[in-house]
């Protein structure tokens, strides 16, 4: 995490792979972030707000720019016409979010899931990146992330 835009830039950092720990573990960067004054944004892509980590920054970090673009999901059952339309809302969201710099970190959960699922392009996905400013950090998290 750049401490000084004029000297370091924000990373971009990709959590993928099988098994827990991806949400979680980007959840303690923004905790990390948070902790040291940097505005952050979470933004969950294919969930809702009823993970555990959602909860508690929502009751404990308030000033954490939390937005879930999705919904409760039986992963197995698969996904609808309704998941892509929230995913694509916020993909359009994030866009505007990106382009004003406002934020230092900005997490981008599950992301990945929705770009293998097709939801979102995955050069709409490294556009965001591209069109991030210096000073911001974005973490990428999801299962199959793009190479």
């Amino acid at each position: 995490m750049a401490l000084d835009s004029d000297k370091q830039p924000g990373l971009v950092q990709v959590y993928t792979g099988k098994g827990k720990g991806k949400t979680t573990a980007a959840f303690g960067q923004a905790l990390r972030a948070y902790g040291h004054g940097f505005k952050v944004g979470i933004f969950l892509f294919l969930k809702d707000s009823a993970s555990g980590e959602v909860k508690a920054v929502k009751d404990f970090l308030p000033g954490i720019d939390v937005r879930c673009f999705g919904r409760t999901v039986d992963w197995r059952k698969g996904f609808t016409f309704e998941d892509k339309e929230l995913v694509l809302k916020g993909v359009q969201i994030t866009k505007s979010v990106v382009e004003k710099g406002e934020l230092d970190m900005l997490i981008l959960d599950e992301i990945c899931v929705a770009v293998e699922l097709g939801f979102d392009e995955e050069k709409e996905l490294l556009d965001i990146i591209k069109a991030k400013p210096a000073h911001m950090e974005i973490i990428i998290t999801g299962r199959n992330a793009p190479k």
